[in-house]
């Protein structure tokens, strides 16, 4: 696999990085071999070093001073408090497309949340993306760049929760659906004082799904190592 197109190389590289964490390839605390890195995608070191602050910078990737990056740990307290501060910021933004939304730009909205009810037998990953596309069109409404930046930059690491979650637990779409077209009628009638609820309680529920798929996998890693060869 080569990266030889000279723009955005870093962030190239940033995002095959994060589908490996993101798909299991990278398990937690495992260590990012820059030379491996360098080797299988033929680039220099400089743009692989920029690539893992990034990573970094978006809670996939923990870098200590002369050991290296490796990949982050998931741990209760810090899933719960992902879950937390996104609940917050995405009724914030909710919220915010209440209030701002015109026929213009509700439109897109509309088409993408028929998108994903419409999608037929999707994979975790596919519904995953389409659900980001629909938070990436409510930035634009909601005005405030500070806001999405700052959920732009949690994007990853929610990407890979979901993706645990989906791994190890049976994996129910129509949840998701009933979330998203809920949000979508309250931000239809201009009801944001309903959001905090529904939100809360989607947060709260994709949140237990984590940390019970985080207990399944270290049970079954845990079994793995007692069962003699």
């Amino acid at each position: 696999m080569s990266f030889t197109a000279p723009e955005s190389l870093t962030e190239k590289i940033a995002q095959h990085l994060s589908m490996q964490i993101i798909e299991g390839e990278l398990s937690a605390g495992e260590r990012i071999q820059e030379t491996r890195i360098v080797n299988d995608l033929q680039v220099s070191r400089g743009p692989v070093r920029e690539a893992l602050l990034l990573l970094e910078a978006r809670y996939l990737v923990t870098i200590l001073p002369r050991r290296g990056a490796f990949v982050s740990h998931l741990t209760r307290d810090n899933v719960e408090g992902l879950y937390e501060i996104y609940g917050h910021l995405l009724n914030l933004l909710v919220t915010r497309v209440s209030h701002k939304w015109t026929d213009e730009t509700i439109q897109p909205l509309l088409d993408q949340v028929a998108v994903i009810k419409n999608l037929s037998n999707p994979t975790p990953r596919r519904f995953i993306d389409e659900g980001f596309a629909l938070m990436n069109m409510a930035y634009r409404v909601s005005g405030n760049i500070y806001l999405c930046d700052t959920l732009t930059k949690l994007q990853p690491a929610l990407y890979r929760t979901y993706a645990i979650a989906m791994r190890e637990n049976a994996w129910q779409p129509q949840r998701g659906i009933t979330f998203f077209t809920g949000l979508l009628s309250n931000v239809l009638a201009r009801k944001p004082e309903q959001l905090p609820q529904l939100i809360g309680d989607y947060a709260s529920y994709q949140c237990q799904l984590v940390l019970t798929a985080l207990h399944k996998h270290k049970e079954n890693t845990e079994t793995k190592k007692t069962v003699p060869a």
